[in-house]
């Protein structure tokens, strides 16, 4: 029997619907005409306005995963006065694992949200002990670098910044740790695409870098994002960067001449 009206056009002829999702690009070739610099680029310009970074591992990994806990939305200074409590008052991780939570509560509430640290903290602590038998996470140096993040990030609580910390910090491993000034600075310069993710961007910033310059790269970032790139009112007019920023153009402010403090003066995390 003989049909009438237009035949639906073959499925692979079919334009995608407005709404359909978008690749994510890593990073961008161009922005408004500007072609951003490469991560390498950045370190080499960044390099030479602050100075040689040397790692120097402040704690063990397990000190230093317990210590970027109680760092999380409170500052260094709070989380250091809530550290050393803590190993004040428990001289073994095991101490903290078995004190009542309300004492460990207690004791680190100059870090701010003990209520929620201190059961994440034991939680970490007794899945650590689970698994290898006491709570050294030393032998996370000799994994390949994606099993040691893997096995980090089971760990009950354990994101991609807290994987980065520990692995770069206490390890020497060239872990990408993303706060929130490196996620900024990233997505001004074009670094990173404008929907990636602050998890995401962990991987991508630490593969578009060699290995041996990532936990300076990571050091030169949160810097540049504390003295020059700031949230608000960022210094544009003294940014060694600037040249080829694509964010400059809607965030510098003709006659700033305000000059940033010198040197590597922001700690790193």
């Amino acid at each position: 029997m003989a049909t009438s009206g237009a035949q639906p056009k073959p499925s692979a002829q079919r334009r995608p619907k407005s709404g359909a999702r978008r690749r994510k690009v890593l990073q961008p070739r161009s922005v408004r005409g500007i072609v951003p610099y490469t991560s390498e680029v950045v370190f080499d310009l960044l390099a030479d306005d602050l100075g040689v970074v040397e790692h120097r591992p402040r704690l063990d990994g397990t000190s230093e995963l317990v210590w970027t806990i109680l760092s999380q939305h409170t500052s260094d200074l709070n989380a250091g006065r809530a550290y050393d409590t803590l190993v004040a008052r428990f001289p073994t991780w095991q101490e903290v694992v078995d004190a009542p939570t309300d004492l460990l509560i207690a004791t680190i509430r100059h870090g701010g949200l003990a209520q929620q640290k201190a059961p994440r903290i034991q939680a970490v602590l007794s899945s650590v002990r689970e698994r290898v038998g006491d709570h050294d996470i030393s032998f996370l140096a000799e994994m390949p670098l994606a099993e040691a993040k893997a096995w980090l990030q089971s760990l009950p609580g354990v994101g991609p910044k807290t994987t980065g910390v520990v692995l770069s910090f206490a390890l020497g491993m060239p872990a990408m740790a993303v706060d929130t000034h490196i996620f900024r600075v990233s997505h001004r310069l074009s670094l990173i695409g404008p929907k990636i993710t602050a998890d995401e961007a962990h991987d991508i910033l630490e593969g578009s870098i060699a290995p041996e310059r990532v936990f300076a790269f990571h050091v030169y970032l949160i810097t540049h994002g504390r003295r020059v790139c700031k949230a608000l009112k960022p210094l544009c007019n003294a940014c060694v960067l600037s040249e080829r920023c694509p964010a400059r153009e809607s965030l510098a402010v003709v006659g700033d001449d305000r000059k940033p403090a010198p040197g590597l003066a922001a700690k790193p995390l």
